[in-house]
């Protein structure tokens, strides 16, 4: 067991008796019309860990007695006590409630007794696991429930997840219990052997295909290159090859691409160059749907994930119905208000991209005055907490700086070299990065290369400098060229 701080909170509870401490409450004087606000640690280690995770916080739900407000990110981590065991998935979620602190407690084990939990060894293996650590400002005490909770102030991996959601909360103001804000609390456990990282799942609910997930915490992981399958006539890079392709076309280069290092496919039915013309919902319906279907029937696909390029709440909802696994909204559903309550009834993986206005006016919307880093740093984050505010999952997010959306040439370029601290900006901590500069007007401007599609050697450029800044996924058209500049890259910078 990991060594305590000075104040052990287990020792402390069981020091304090209701009849010393007027903030420790039995289970009584809760009004069942008040909402109370409460969180909950979340942790599986068998099966489907995210999927268990995720279908445990639809029963919590499922009677309106509580509702999810916001969740921390997914991380994975070894186990602490019995250690012969596989790592768990840990993290935490901001509830509010109208149940006392036993009724939520008993909520609870009844939906990890729904799941079927079965408690074998104690600290041992467990599809769900489910507990109270906070409840309003109180103190809780009696033979079945103790909050705080007696042992979160020892686990990194349940503070971690917390100080996601309230890293200058304190604990209720109880005497004995120890002073100082979460991340202080959390920054006085001792280091971790081992790095711990998120987890970004880019499979949908439900998917049988296994592609793993993005670990953006870890300083080795692989770099994901996606493929964009623009199916449009009017794309600007690659003059609707795509379009006029055929099926089978289609399908050889899907394998192909597959062959080359390509993970995920983006697929895109609306164009969003400055000027393109807005398609009808039919429109793109026709044009993403049968390669999505493509895409499912072709067995070297098995483990791809699907992501669409579409700001359009009905769309979205077809395409995951279709099979697709990811949202890619470069507008981070501000053009669409239905988007982000769409994805979150979905439980989808979304791409919040960064875009200011429209394709049509966003080259006229790139003043910056605090510096570009700082403006997209700050607006991603707000479009990070409606996405929360909507019910995504924050482990279900990716972002995107939106390279050439509202960005001049200088502050593409600056976004490219200061990467490494728009991962670090307060509040995205620990999120995945998807860069997309593949052939882009900048590029041609710093080049001198007019046509798109002969911008490789430029393009190879920007996706070395994104990976050694941190990039999770880079979204390319040139597969073969940019997925062997992705091992490399990887090779000097992911050790």
């Amino acid at each position: 067991m990991q060594h305590l701080q000075t104040h052990s909170l287990r020792h402390i509870l069981s020091l304090a008796h209701p009849s010393a401490h007027h903030h420790v409450r039995q289970d009584h004087g809760f009004a069942k019309s008040a909402r109370h606000r409460a969180y909950i640690a979340l942790g599986s280690n068998l099966g489907d860990r995210v999927a268990m995770i995720e279908k445990a916080l639809q029963l919590v739900q499922r009677d309106g007695s509580v509702r999810v407000l916001r969740t921390s990110g997914l991380w994975e981590t070894k186990a602490m006590y019995v250690l012969d065991q596989d790592k768990f998935v840990n993290g935490a979620c901001e509830v509010e409630t109208s149940l006392s602190p036993i009724e939520l407690l008993d909520k609870l084990q009844s939906v990890e007794n729904e799941m079927g939990r079965v408690k074998v060894v104690d600290k041992g293996p467990r599809n769900i696991d489910l507990d109270i650590l906070l409840y309003d400002q109180e103190v809780f005490l009696n033979e079945r429930l103790q909050v705080p909770h007696k042992l979160m102030l020892e686990r990194d991996f349940v503070l971690r997840p917390l100080c996601e959601l309230i890293p200058d909360a304190l604990l209720p103001p109880e005497a004995s219990l120890p002073s100082g804000t979460l991340r202080e609390q959390l920054a006085r456990l001792p280091p971790l052997e081992d790095p711990v990282s998120t987890l970004t799942p880019l499979m949908r609910p439900g998917s049988t295909s296994i592609p793993p997930p993005i670990t953006a915490g870890h300083s080795t992981r692989s770099t994901r290159v996606m493929s964009i399958i623009n199916i449009t006539p009017d794309s600007f890079s690659d003059g609707g090859k795509n379009y006029n392709a055929g099926p089978e076309a289609l399908r050889r280069t899907i394998k192909s691409q597959i062959a080359s290092g390509a993970t995920i496919f983006d697929i895109g039915g609306q164009s969003t160059r400055p000027g393109a013309a807005v398609v009808s919902e039919s429109e793109e319906l026709s044009r993403i749907l049968p390669v999505i279907k493509l895409i499912r029937s072709t067995p070297e696909a098995n483990d791809v994930s699907i992501s669409v390029d579409t700001y359009q709440s009905s769309i979205a909802r077809a395409a995951i119905a279709a099979g697709a696994d990811i949202i890619n909204d470069v507008s981070a559903g501000l053009l669409d208000p239905r988007m982000l309550e769409t994805v979150a009834d979905l439980g989808c993986t979304v791409c919040l991209m960064h875009m200011r206005g429209t394709p049509s006016t966003m080259n006229e919307m790139t003043s910056y005055p605090d510096g570009v880093v700082q403006g997209v740093g700050e607006e991603l984050l707000a479009r990070v907490r409606a996405a929360e505010a909507a019910g995504v999952k924050r482990w279900r997010i990716i972002l995107d700086p939106g390279i050439g959306f509202a960005k001049t040439l200088d502050q593409n370029l600056e976004l490219l070299r200061r990467l490494g601290e728009l991962r670090e900006f307060p509040g995205l901590e620990g999120m995945p990065w998807l860069l997309g500069t593949s052939r882009k007007a900048f590029i041609g401007r710093v080049t001198g290369v007019q046509e798109a599609r002969e911008r490789t050697w430029g393009t190879a450029a920007t996706v070395a400098a994104s990976i050694q800044g941190g990039a999770d996924i880079i979204r390319v058209h040139d597969v073969k060229e940019m997925a062997q500049v992705t091992t490399m890259s990887d090779a000097i910078w992911r050790v």
